[in-house]
């Protein structure tokens, strides 16, 4: 019983330590515990400990450029501990410290991502083919390639060895094939060439019959906007 009691009060302690350490530990308590840290060098190196992680993780945040949402709910979890202690909050150790910087570092960039990524769009117009048909597509830059979000309304399903092949072209006209669907709704299609360079996108109708190259048959056409 006594060694229980003797731990809650030293996860209580190190929790104390960490909110004094990043500014949140309530005044009536600091002037105590900061009394205590001045006459003991074991909490003294306890509370340095904090610092330095805290001081860590504030400037890997800053240093990528962390999200203002990610940002707001640090803030909102610092709040949070203000006046009872959170053992499962306290950065205690060089381990724990590397690893909320790791965790930080890859939180900013799973956050980052969806803001800062490379993305363009292009407005689908129809074809004799294809009178009355409409569509867009989103195209987005990830590390496996460009994302290819297209979504066409007006386009009939096609079926039984027939389909639609989306294509981007460059200024030269060479085509480079970027997928195939049977219905315009909610299409995703993948690129290995930069619609900075093959900025025509088209949509073809096909057939599995052997030949990979263009049928001709256009439905969709519509020209990468790259902003410049």
């Amino acid at each position: 019983m006594r060694r229980r009691r003797a731990d809650e009060d030293g996860d209580r302690e190190i929790a104390e330590l960490a909110a004094l350490a990043d500014g949140s530990l309530e005044p009536e308590r600091r002037d105590a515990l900061e009394a205590r840290v001045a006459a003991s060098s074991e909490l003294a190196d306890r509370l340095a400990e904090q610092q330095r992680a805290v001081a860590l993780t504030q400037s890997v945040a800053e240093g990528v450029g962390a999200p203002a949402a990610l940002r707001a709910r640090v803030e909102a979890q610092r709040r949070s501990r203000r006046g009872r202690a959170t053992p499962r909050l306290v950065l205690a150790g060089a381990a724990t410290t590397a690893a909320l910087v790791a965790a930080v570092a890859v939180a900013v960039s799973l956050l980052g991502s969806g803001t800062s990524a490379e993305t363009f769009h292009a407005a689908l117009a129809p074809t004799k083919l294809a009178p009355g048909v409409t569509g867009d597509a989103t195209l987005t830059k990830t590390t496996s390639g460009w994302r290819i979000e297209l979504d066409a309304t007006g386009l009939p399903r096609l079926d039984a060895g027939r389909f639609y092949q989306g294509w981007l072209r460059d200024a030269a006209g060479m085509l480079v094939p970027v997928g195939t669907f049977n219905e315009g709704r909610k299409v995703t299609l993948w690129a290995g060439v930069s619609p900075k360079e093959f900025t025509t996108l088209t949509v073809t109708r096909e057939r599995a019959d052997g030949d990979q190259t263009s049928s001709g048959e256009k439905v969709l056409v519509g020209t990468v906007d790259t902003g410049g």
